[in-house]
């Protein structure tokens, strides 16, 4: 299998990059093509202490980078030669199975829906982090590709997340929360009362498990398997939970430092919290599945280091064998929109 990762995207880049896309090569039965400039990557191996290009890496040149405060659209169609926009066209001309990148999410999610493209029939893509709760944790949906969504979109959301969370989280029937300011169906702005009918509807058809609407306290208290959004509600929500994490470590930190006591206390359970902080650390999951898109593109973090992009790949790697894009294709028919207002966003 290879990876094609786009070596010049994210805060850390291109060091952190290429450090952890050579520890997914070790420790996985994998190729990885690094998109970039090639000096500065050729640069950050030799940092490395390696002064020839590892097994089952190579590198294809680009001259350009994407800024993470560029015009998404523009830049990808006018920075032909950006590593993000080369890196998306080798894997649509099939030169990798799956593609990571630490970049701009906007850019991300332009590139490639304009050049790998949607799976026919989805009409947008998706971000789907897996969220941790007292459970296994749940699956997000939308959480910031698209800011502004139709009742429709987030339809088509629900599938998709559901078939993900079988192929990935090997869940049976999941159940798919509808997130809301309250549970009653009566809730809700008129986008997620148009779309609790729908997803009703397409309960009621046995197409999906829908358990209705779920308040974000009940998604992390594992009341659904798959919340469904907006993008503008599901990042607000993604990154509250993200700070919410952080602050409960350093009031934990700041508990178990506090006297002898404490720090005894602290020792006692010490196992347990580095498992939850494992939990809770995003560079332990690595990536966020771009879902709707023809092949898998993985979105990490920003500010991604090697342990972060290492992980992302491994993320890439199941996705590539679970390829829930294909099922999405085989099933597009239960979830297409039959709306003629949404005919023309099939070119968009």
């Amino acid at each position: 299998m290879k990876i094609i990762v786009d070596a010049m995207g994210g805060d850390n880049a291109p060091e952190e990059i290429v450090k952890g896309a050579l520890e997914a090569v070790r420790e996985e039965n994998i190729e990885v093509i690094l998109a970039g400039r090639g000096e500065d990557i050729l640069r950050s191996i030799e940092k490395m202490g390696l002064k020839e290009l590892p097994r089952g890496v190579e590198i294809v040149n680009a001259s350009e980078v994407i800024a993470m405060d560029e015009d998404p659209l523009n830049a990808v169609r006018n920075k032909k030669d950006s590593s993000l926009t080369v890196a998306l066209n080798l894997l649509r001309d099939g030169r990798g199975d799956a593609l990571v990148s630490a970049g701009s999410t906007g850019a991300i999610v332009s590139g490639a829906t304009f050049v790998v493209k949607r799976v026919r029939g989805i009409r947008r893509a998706a971000l789907a982090p897996l969220i941790p709760n007292t459970a296994e944790g749940f699956i997000l949906i939308d959480c910031g590709a698209y800011a502004e969504c139709k009742p429709e979109y987030l339809l088509q959301f629900a599938f998709m997340g559901s078939y993900y969370a079988e192929d990935m989280l090997k869940i049976e029937s999941p159940r798919i929360g509808l997130l809301n300011n309250g549970t009653e169906p009566s809730k809700g702005t008129p986008l997620q009362l148009e779309a609790y009918k729908l997803l009703e509807k397409a309960g009621e058809d046995g197409d999906i498990n829908f358990v209705g609407n779920v308040e974000a306290r009940g998604a992390m208290l594992d009341e659904c398997d798959v919340l469904v959004c907006d993008g503008f509600s599901g990042n607000v929500f993604l990154k509250s939970a993200e700070g919410m994490a952080s602050f409960i470590l350093t009031e934990l930190a700041k508990i178990f430092t506090k006297n002898i006591a404490t720090l005894i206390s602290g020792l006692i359970v010490k196992k347990q919290l580095r498992k939850m902080r494992a939990r809770l650390d995003s560079d332990k999951i690595g990536g966020t599945m771009l879902l709707g898109i023809s092949k898998p593109v993985i979105k990490a973090h920003g500010s991604s280091n090697a342990t972060a992009i290492a992980n992302a790949i491994r993320a890439a790697v199941t996705a590539t064998e679970a390829d829930t894009a294909a099922r999405l294709q085989m099933n597009i028919d239960r979830m297409k929109i039959d709306d003629a207002d949404d005919k023309a966003d099939e070119n968009t």
